[in-house]
């Protein structure tokens, strides 16, 4: 029997579940966690912790969770890159940043054609390199995540930014408010989750799906509306389902946008990460607490 923690919808969904893993609280006390990224060489976890304006680790070789980075510019997505480093979105510094190997830090991006951007929100990286962010208003709209600033660019768009030229292009400018993204197991599909509900009534809360053709999109469209809250942050698992966070917990989607079966949480699920030596666990941001949970599935690369 399973967990009460777990509901399942279609049967698939029991294929990618543990019968004797628990849902774990790894720790509590932040406002509102966001952006796990793994970091499987020291076996340690970075997250934000938004209107506490830092970053936290936590630390999968004893359990303990300790300051990564304060100040941290109300930092929000976090990511790593094909040679180890982190890349984070800013939402005060209106920036994506590198931490380079020494701590130091290198700025990727923090203006399109001259005019500042919005409030870097999530990003990730391809097998290229390429980065690939979404640039939603909410750092600049709200003093509690950022700062009431001016919205300079006009728009809230999809980047796609490449280390070997240092082009920045806005490869999507027709989103409400675009948030979390995750590419396929191929990179032949992105998905990008709008949640412009927050600044539109009855604005979109869903998933895009879009095809990758080069440096280019195409497509858009909708693959999934949320039913409880919205979908924010997602991770794709290696059989192409998507793991996204919705009012109530951790939704599973199939590839074509089918939900099978939820994880449940006594808190809104900002975000997502598939972690761990066998990255078969998902690490969970959910309002002020980090949970995790072991799968029967990994996460893609």
């Amino acid at each position: 029997m399973f967990l009460q923690h777990l509901e399942i919808i279609d049967p698939a969904f029991k294929q990618l579940l543990l019968m004797n893993t628990h849902l774990e609280k790894l720790w509590e006390g932040g406002r509102w966690l966001e952006g796990p990224a793994w970091f499987g060489g020291g076996r340690y976890l970075v997250f934000s912790d938004i209107p506490n304006c830092r970053m936290m680790r936590y630390d999968d070789t004893d359990g303990s969770v300790s300051e990564f980075r304060k100040p941290s510019n109300n930092s929000n997505g976090n990511t790593m890159d094909r040679e180890g480093r982190l890349i984070t979105c800013e939402h005060l510094g209106r920036r994506v940043v590198r931490t380079e190997h020494d701590g130091s830090l290198t700025v990727l991006a923090d203006n399109y054609q001259g005019k500042r951007l919005n409030s870097p929100n999530d990003v990730i990286v391809d097998s290229r390199g390429v980065i690939w962010f979404t640039d939603p208003s909410y750092g600049i709209d709200w003093e509690y995540e950022g700062h009431v600033c001016e919205h300079e660019v006009g728009s809230n768009n999809l980047y796609r930014l490449d280390p070997a030229d240092g082009v920045l292009q806005a490869i999507a400018t027709d989103f409400v408010q675009p948030n979390g993204l995750a590419f396929s197991p191929d990179e032949t599909i992105l998905y990008v989750a709008d949640t412009g509900a927050t600044h539109v009534e009855d604005g979109p809360k869903h998933i895009r799906r879009f095809r990758v053709d080069g440096a280019s999109l195409k497509g858009g469209e909708v693959l999934s509306e949320c039913p409880v809250g919205l979908y924010d942050g997602f991770r794709i698992d290696t059989h192409g389902n998507i793991w996204t966070s919705t009012g109530e917990g951790v939704h599973c989607l199939t590839a074509e946008g089918e939900l099978i079966g939820k994880i449940k949480l006594p808190a809104v699920v900002s975000n997502v990460c598939f972690g761990g030596p066998k990255r078969n666990r998902l690490f969970i941001c959910a309002t002020t607490s980090l949970y995790a949970t072991f799968l029967n599935v990994s996460g893609a690369v």
